[in-house]
This record gives C-alpha cells, sequence and structure tokens, in this order.
C-alpha cells in the first residue's frame, strides 16, 4: 500500500501530529503545468450522456481476490470497495459517512457502538443483515482463513484473543440484536473507529453464500456482494466487468452502466489505449504511468497530480545473511540517493522521507539519518561485514513487482548502492500476486512495497510491525519494546503521551531498519475530460460510485 502535503482535517481526537494529505477542489492548471486532483463532490453536474455508461481503466494486475476479508492490495482493493458496502463509506475528504450503517449510536464511555442498518440487499437479492457483519469480522479473525489484515479487528473487543485461539468467536464484542441492529463493543476508545468501518476487511460477506462455496469470490459467476457494482465477468489475466447493481441501497445516485477493468502489465501500452480512446483513465490508483511520459504529459496540463497518504519502501528480509545485521541494512538505508530519485526518476513532488511514517503523519520532520550519507554508509558496511566474518557479501536480489515506475526506481537505487558501497545487488520482476505471496513468505531479499494508509493515524504504519507473524510485516522483525509501546498506546489517556510512545517506537523501528524508506508518494494520472466524479481520496483510495460518464 503514500503521500505530499495538503491538509485536510479529519477530527480526530487522538490523531498525532499533521492531518492528512488532501487535494485543491476542481479541476484546474496548477502553477507547475499539472491539473489538481478533481473534486468528486465538487464538480457542476454534467449534462447526462446519451445511451450506456461505460468507464475503462486498466489495472496493473490480476488481483489477487475479490473477497474483502482477505484483500491486502491496491488492485483489489478497487475492486472490493466497487462491489461491496460497509457500515460507512469514505467522502472525498476521507471522512465517514452512513452508509449501510442508516445511524450509529455511541455509549458515554467511547466504547459501544449501537448501528442500526438500513433496508439493503445483496446482488443476488438476499437481505443485507446484522448477522451478515457478525458472520464476517468473527471468519476473518478465524486463523483457518489466514486473512493478513485479521489485526485490523484487533480494535474490537477480543478480537486479538479469538484470533489467537485463546478466546471462543462468542467471545467477540460483536453482537447482531437482530437483523438490523449491530453492538459492537472495542477494547478501548478508538476515535477513529467509523473510519475502519469503512475499510474493506470490516465490509460483510453473504454467510450463505461464502459457506456453500469456499472459492466464490474468484469468479464472476459467484461472486456476491452489496456494493454499488456487480461483477458479471472475469476473463483472468485479461478483464474484469462491473455493471451497476440493481440491488444496491442507493442505486439511484450510480451512474455508471458498467466498468471495464483491463489487466495489461506494461505501463507504455496502457497509456497508447489511452490515447488511442480505448481507456479513459490511465495511471494511478489503478496502474501506473511510464516514467519516460511523465515530463510531456507534465508540460501538455494533462497530468493530474494528487497527494495521498503513502508511504514507498524497500522491506528488508531480516531473517537472511547478510540482511540479518543491522549495520548492513543500515548501509543500504543510508547510501541511498532520494532526492536523486524523486528529481529524475519519479518526478511528481514526491518527498524523500527517512522514516517509517508519510509527511501528513510524520513524528520526526527531519528523519532519523542523512539522506545520501555515503561516508556513514561504508564505515556500517564494513562494521557489518566483520561483524558477519566476510571479506565480501553474498549475492543479494532487490525484488519488485512488474511496472515501468518499479523497474526504474529498482535500477536507481542499484546503481547507487553500485556506485556508493561496490555492492552488486539483481534485480528480480515478479508479477503482483506472485511477488506479494513471496513476500509473505519471506521468500526474498529486498523487496519494494508501497504502503496506503487505511486511515489517518500513526498506529497504521506502526501496527503492522508489531510481531513478526502480523499479516503485513513482511520482514520477520520484532521487538518486545516496541510491542509493548503499541499496546500501552492504545490506552494513553490523552494525544501528547501516546505520541510520544509512537516516538519512541518509530525511533527503535528506524534503529535497527527492517525497511528502507524511499519517500512519501502522490497518485498521477490522466483522464478523459468527459470522466467526472471518480473520488480519490487522500488516503489514496479509488471510489467509483460517484463516477459519470459526461457528453
Amino acid at each position: 500500500m503514500k503521500k505530499q502535503i495538503s491538509v485536510l482535517a479529519l477530527g480526530l481526537s487522538l490523531v498525532v501530529g499533521a492531518a492528512l494529505a488532501g487535494c485543491s477542489a476542481g479541476g484546474g492548471q496548477s502553477a507547475s503545468g499539472n491539473k489538481s486532483a478533481p473534486n468528486a463532490s465538487q464538480e457542476p453536474a454534467p449534462a447526462a450522456k446519451s445511451g450506456p455508461q461505460v468507464f475503462r481503466a486498466n489495472l496493473t494486475s490480476e488481483p489477487s481476490t475479490a473477497d474483502p476479508g482477505l484483500a491486502k492490495d491496491a488492485t483489489s482493493g478497487a475492486i472490493v470497495r466497487a462491489t461491496f458496502d460497509g457500515l460507512t463509506r469514505l467522502d472525498k475528504d476521507s471522512k465517514p459517512m452512513n452508509s449501510i450503517a442508516e445511524d450509529v449510536k455511541i455509549s458515554d464511555d467511547r466504547l459501544t457502538y449501537t448501528f442500526t442498518l438500513r433496508d439493503a440487499k445483496w446482488s443476488n437479492g438476499d437481505p443485507v443483515t446484522a448477522h451478515d457483519f457478525e458472520f464476517a469480522w468473527k471468519r476473518v479473525l478465524d486463523p483457518k482463513l489466514a486473512a493478513e489484515y485479521a489485526y485490523q479487528l484487533y480494535y474490537i473487543k477480543n478480537a486479538e484473543k479469538v484470533h489467537t485461539n485463546k478466546l471462543g468467536p462468542d467471545e467477540l464484542g460483536v453482537k447482531a440484536l437482530d437483523d438490523k441492529t449491530l453492538q459492537v463493543t472495542l477494547e478501548n476508545p478508538t476515535p477513529y473507529f467509523l473510519e475502519l468501518t469503512a475499510f474493506y476487511t470490516y465490509y460483510p460477506v453473504n454467510k450463505k453464500v461464502v459457506e456453500a462455496n469456499p472459492k466464490w469470490a474468484m469468479e464472476a459467476a459467484t461472486h456476491v456482494g452489496n456494493g454499488p457494482f456487480k461483477m458479471t465477468a472475469w476473463e483472468h489475466k485479461a478483464k474484469i466487468v462491473l455493471e451497476k447493481n440493481e440491488n444496491y441501497w442507493e442505486k439511484d445516485v450510480v451512474k455508471l452502466d458498467k466498468i471495464e477493468f483491463f489487466m495489461i502489465e506494461d505501463d507504455n501500452t496502457a497509456l497508447s489505449m489511452f490515447e488511442n480512446d480505448e481507456l479513459d483513465w490511465a495511471g494511478q490508483p489503478f496502474n501506473g504511468l511510464p516514467t519516460d511520459a511523465i515530463p510531456a504529459l507534465k508540460e501538455s496540463g494533462q497530468l493530474v497530480v494528487h497527494p495521498k497518504a503513502t508511504m514507498y519502501w524497500y522491506k528488508i528480509n531480516t531473517t537472511k545473511p547478510p540482511l540479518n545485521n543491522v549495520k548492513i541494512r543500515k548501509a543500504l538505508a543510508l547510501a541511498v540517493n532520494r532526492q536523486a530519485i524523486v528529481d529524475n526518476v519519479t518526478q511528481v513532488g514526491q518527498v524523500p522521507t527517512m522514516g517509517l511514517l508519510p509527511q501528513s503523519m510524520i513524528l520526526k520532520p527531519d528523519g532519523y539519518f542523512k539522506d545520501n550519507d555515503v561516508e556513514t554508509a561504508k564505515k556500517l558496511l564494513e562494521e557489518g561485514m566483520k561483524e558477519l566474518g566476510v571479506t565480501k557479501l553474498p549475492p543479494i536480489t532487490l525484488s519488485y513487482n512488474t511496472s515501468d515506475r518499479h523497474k526504474k526506481i529498482a535500477e536507481a537505487v542499484q546503481d547507487q548502492w553500485k556506485q556508493a558501497l561496490g555492492i552488486d545487488v539483481k534485480l528480480l520482476n515478479k508479477e503482483f500476486k506472485v511477488y506479494l505471496q513471496d513476500l509473505h513468505e519471506l521468500n526474498y531479499d529486498i523487496g519494494r512495497l508501497g504502503w496506503n494508509a487505511d486511515f489517518n493515524d500513526p498506529i497504521n504504519y506502526l501496527e503492522m510491525f508489531r510481531e513478526k507473524d502480523t499479516g503485513n510485516n513482511d520482514t520477520g522483525w520484532e521487538n518486545s519494546r516496541y510491542k509493548e509501546l503499541l499496546i500501552q498506546s492504545s490506552s494513553a489517556k490523552d494525544a501528547e503521551t501516546r505520541k510520544q510512545m509512537f516516538a519512541e517506537a518509530e525511533q527503535i523501528f528506524m534503529d535497527e531498519m527492517p525497511i528502507i524508506p524511499l519517500f512519501t508518494d502522490v497518485d498521477v494520472w490522466v483522464q478523459k475530460e468527459k470522466v467526472k466524479g471518480v473520488q480519490v481520496d487522500g488516503l489514496g483510495f479509488v471510489d467509483l460510485k460517484w463516477a459519470e460518464i459526461s457528453e
């Protein structure tokens, strides 16, 4: 799952530091020659398009799943967000609004949430009930499902104990009081809980469908959702077709009749399709743009640059020599010239970042080390090799998933490590679904990953490294003091205490360097003028519920 900076308040009483990176309203030309990101809710209503409204875009790769309980990447998230709906849904400013929940009451101690559900149906016509939510959340926490995002439910009372088999599922703090009433009890007051319920791990699933077919979410014929669109075709590794869901509770606001997602890995091919009017959108959040095309797109004024809460990292397999040595890891991190990468490779305003957190949540603005500190890197490399008892490093491979941008960044870092440290690093490209699985199984040395914030709070980044077996850790790293600080932060009595705990935790993390941070990212894309209302928020989420094609 990254960002830049324009401020957007989320009103979270315990959120640390700056607010979420936002964007300018409207689609006007900025001084830099880029378009600012369109604001879905404030654009004037376009003229209605005669005939079916079809939106065409490209996904970088095959989605790993269309199951909200198992989704873990942006590609799968785009499909799931279009085909499902949660208790809440995020608006253009990343603020939660009622969706399947028609009303919510919060107890005075902020621990109990009582959701009243509106009348809603699944795409197969079944009613959506509170029991569907209870079933879905217990399913995610079932260790047999192996949901990598299960820890996102740990805010619910007893969720961690249920997930680790210390308590049975009936002890989870969620209960359907009747078909229309869902009661949720939390471990601690969580100011951003209504944002969490807009995240796909909290979406419901249809119990009857799931229990009838464990592979229900991998084929269009068996896929059932409750969102604005339904899946009608899935030609694996080629195309996914979504159509307007006539059973959606708010179907009247859905203007698109059909969405066609292609799966073309080559960014140059996708951009050519856009230029040939075969696609309506090219670039993020759906796929990438070729880096060589960025200058011309900027010059033409077509390029949209959208800040977001995203970090671009290299994760490190800390269990494997020589990267099990912290000085080797630090040497590699310090030898990277991030400024050169954002100036010459990415080229659209990414911010070099020398810490775990993106700019909108940053705790230490100056970072934990200097960018391009080659002198210190050489010293650390020499010390680390002595500690390992080697005079030459064993082979190291830098892996990345298929993308022109990822390839160009990896080539730049490979060259920097060669020039600064004399290290030869091999590059390895993999298809995204395979790549993610290899990361999870620690079948890699150094691997690229971006991380979009799921909600605007530092804990969203920090908690994924709380334990080495946490679903999205993928580094083999764990630290007992770090874990203790994160646990304590959940019951901190004030924002400043919580911030101090986070700062100490991030310091520990960066001292041990299980990841190499590169930059706070942005989304960049081009779109046809006829496309309106595609909502790309400050978290990097894309929502097509309000999209339309105008004349």
